[in-house]
């Protein structure tokens, strides 16, 4: 059942990469999508390319200002909220780590207040982090109960975030009259097209390569669970639908990532990368200086997810990557040969094929995700 036909949706942090595509996802759902964002965040930005502002309410204002924030969720009244508004990146959080912390655990407390002033009753997903956990690089996947932690501050103020969201949890929502369906989400190393974000590898390769220069990659044996942006979102999609209708997710935490079997290095993501591109090259940077702290080693087990939601992902890491391809491939020839490409439609017809292969390999999510015609 596709419980977002005809609801109010808030998507806090819109104009991102992760909360565009959700964005046009729920619009392809039927739903009201409502949007509240600080600022575009590159440029180009998957929002523009796709024109999100012709079909969305789009609302500017910073989720560190508690009042601004109050008042536009209460004037929204809401179905659901989904919260993915974040400083998401792990070099420009040693640059401003106070910025990060404010943004991250004060910027999620707020969107908490507010939801606990609203006094009605909300669907609230709070989207944070793979990186909350205490990392020592073992070579088995995190479930959600073990340990948080984080030696950088982006890591650090992803796991602050989740002890506020359990506090608000504990001390408010489950005491009073309005219910507060809460669902929280961990994820991370998303890849797919329209993210232009400085410092991560898909974006920093495009960028160069689509002006024949040659990318510095400054970790390239690192290993991350590599997905496609549409993976986790289907998993936060099918969650809020979940918390609906099954009373054992309230509350919970879920790691929403790919397979076991799915980690890969930076440098086999660059080779299946390049793959789809012609003449490309890459410099090693990893033996210069840095005080970077970057983990070299991230897995997640995504049992839970399976069991309370029978959620499981839904591509090989090899149809990831081509579907990654062949967006920015659309976009560059678009923007190079003036072709008449609308990023719009080529981004919905690939969360129409997601969709139709999850049905195709029996994802229950797929029968509670039914798009409009």
């Amino acid at each position: 059942m596709n419980q977002y036909k005809d609801k109010t949706v808030l998507v806090i942090g819109h104009t991102g990469f992760k909360g565009s595509w959700l964005s046009l996802w729920l619009d392809m759902l039927g739903a009201k999508v409502v949007g509240i964002s600080n600022e575009i965040p590159s440029d180009p930005a998957n929002f523009d390319v796709c024109g999100l502002t012709d079909f969305i309410s789009d609302n500017r204002l910073d989720i560190k200002n508690l009042d601004s924030l109050s008042a536009t969720i209460k004037a929204v009244q809401p179905d659901f909220i989904f919260h993915l508004a974040a400083q998401s990146l792990v070099i420009p959080s040693y640059q401003d780590p106070v910025n990060t912390f404010l943004t991250n655990a004060i910027g999620t407390t707020h969107v908490l207040e507010s939801v606990r002033l609203l006094k009605k009753d909300v669907v609230l997903v709070m989207i944070t982090s793979d990186k909350v956990y205490d990392n020592l690089e073992w070579s088995w996947g995190y479930r959600e109960t073990d340990r948080l932690g984080g030696k950088d501050p982006y890591s650090a103020s992803k796991g602050m975030a989740e002890i506020v969201i359990r506090s608000y949890q504990e001390s408010f929502f489950n005491k009073k009259e309005e219910k507060v369906y809460l669902g929280i989400a961990r994820a991370g190393n998303v890849i797919g097209g329209g993210d232009w974000a400085l410092n991560r590898i898909i974006p920093d390769c495009v960028r160069a390569w689509s002006k024949n220069e040659t990318v510095d990659i400054r970790n390239p044996n690192a290993t991350r669970p590599w997905q496609h942006v549409l993976e986790p979102l289907s998993g936060y999609l099918h969650l809020g639908s979940e918390l609906l209708e099954n009373e054992k997710v309230n509350g919970e935490a879920y790691n929403f990532g790919p397979s076991a079997d799915q980690n890969f290095s930076v440098k086999e993501l660059i080779t299946e990368m390049s793959k789809s591109w012609a003449d490309v090259s890459w410099n090693d940077t990893s033996d210069s200086s840095n005080n970077i702290n970057e983990a070299g080693l991230l897995k997640l087990n995504c049992d839970k997810a399976l069991a309370d939601l029978s959620w499981s992902p839904n591509l090989t890491f090899g149809e990831t990557v081509k579907m990654t391809a062949n967006w920015y491939e659309a976009f560059y020839a678009r923007t190079k040969n003036d072709k008449e490409i609308s990023m719009k439609e080529f981004t919905q017809q690939q969360i129409r094929d997601y969709k139709d292969l999850g049905k195709e390999r029996s994802k229950s999510w797929s029968d509670t995700l039914n798009l409009m015609d």
